[in-house]
């Protein structure tokens, strides 16, 4: 494991945040967003309403310009995220998880947290200078943010079914 099981599961959500604007959009409905709560076990106050769906919604494009863009520009980009939301990081323990960082508080809103746990997350990748781990999908059709964590570093499409659409293709020119 390269990085603490709280940084993995954030940048993990992260990326899914980010693809999930990807077509089909697969954010669209209050729903959609508990169960991207839910997935990615969050802790706090769950999402509401449609104010926060639509907060959460308007974090995809600044969280891609952060996982896309190279370690200064993410160490900016970091920064001015912990300022605006008065990051005050803390130990915490719970859902037997043993003591990991939380830098905001519970009750904050959905979409706050969000880029706080997202952001202190790419302080661990910055200051571990792991950038490469995060990529833009190797289909050429295909726009979504790749995070490999693996120990090769061999993952290069965001979805299985990236990586079968390339191997098709790819099968049918041999073939032909």
């Amino acid at each position: 494991m390269v990085f603490a099981h709280d940084t993995n599961a954030s940048l993990a959500a992260a990326v899914a945040l980010v693809n999930s604007a990807e077509a089909p959009d697969t954010l669209t409905t209050l729903t959609e967003l508990e169960d991207f709560f839910a997935e990615h076990k969050y802790s706090g106050r769950p999402p509401r309403d449609e104010a926060d769906l639509a907060a959460v919604r308007a974090l995809r494009a600044p969280m891609r310009r952060l996982l896309t863009s190279d370690r200064d520009t993410a160490a900016a980009l970091v920064n001015a995220m912990l300022a605006e939301h008065r990051a005050v990081p803390r130990l915490v323990r719970h859902d037997g998880w043993d003591y990991h960082v939380h830098a905001s508080d519970d009750d904050a809103p959905f979409a706050d947290r969000v880029a706080v746990e997202s952001a202190m997350a790419m302080v661990d990748v910055v200051r571990a200078d792991e950038m490469g781990r995060l990529s833009i999908c190797a289909d050429d059709t295909c726009d979504g943010v790749v995070l490999d964590l693996s120990r090769n570093r061999s993952r290069r499409f965001c979805s299985v079914a990236c990586g079968n659409r390339v191997a098709v293709a790819a099968y049918r020119a041999r073939r032909s």
